[in-house]
């Protein structure tokens, strides 16, 4: 791509990652959630495969690495819902129990406390990583297998 669009991709990635972010953490007050904030991340991936070199997308994508991201998403989600087994599956041990997320909930509207939701936070971070990790590995196969083909085209036509 041009240097125009590598730079506004430059300048847009992290605004990009950090609204994706927020997105995940504030999923239990606004419309969004761990879903939404992470295919918001995962376009992040697609922006900077668009406009940057294979060679560069390479060196800072590693298929172990968001493999990784994907499998600690799932496994947080996965733990998360186990804690409380005592309780029920999926129960809510962290609400109203006064630490990290764990502040009651006041009754009406929630005037913005993020500490509130109890275990919807942790999930909806879980969500997000399972969902980034997972849109750009396909993100990340899909690249590869349209530079393989490219790569398989040239070689047959110098066979020729």
């Amino acid at each position: 791509m041009s240097k125009i669009v590598r730079t506004i991709t430059a300048l847009i990635f992290w605004g990009v990652l950090v609204f994706g972010f927020y997105v995940v953490i504030h999923g239990h007050l606004t419309p969004g959630g761990g879903f939404q904030g992470g295919a918001v991340i995962a376009s992040s991936t697609a922006l900077f495969l668009i406009a940057f070199s294979k060679e560069e997308f390479l060196r800072k994508y590693k298929e172990k690495l968001l493999s990784v991201i994907e499998s600690s998403g799932l496994l947080l989600f996965i733990s998360l819902a186990f804690l409380g087994i005592a309780a029920t599956f999926f129960y809510n041990f962290l609400a109203n129990s006064g630490g990290i997320f764990g502040n009651p909930v006041p009754p009406g509207i929630n005037n913005g406390d993020i500490n509130t939701a109890g275990t919807l936070p942790p999930m909806n971070v879980a969500v997000g990583l399972e969902v980034f990790g997972g849109i750009s590995l396909i993100l990340f196969f899909m690249f590869l297998g349209i530079y393989l083909k490219i790569v398989r085209r040239e070689s047959e036509v110098h066979k020729e």
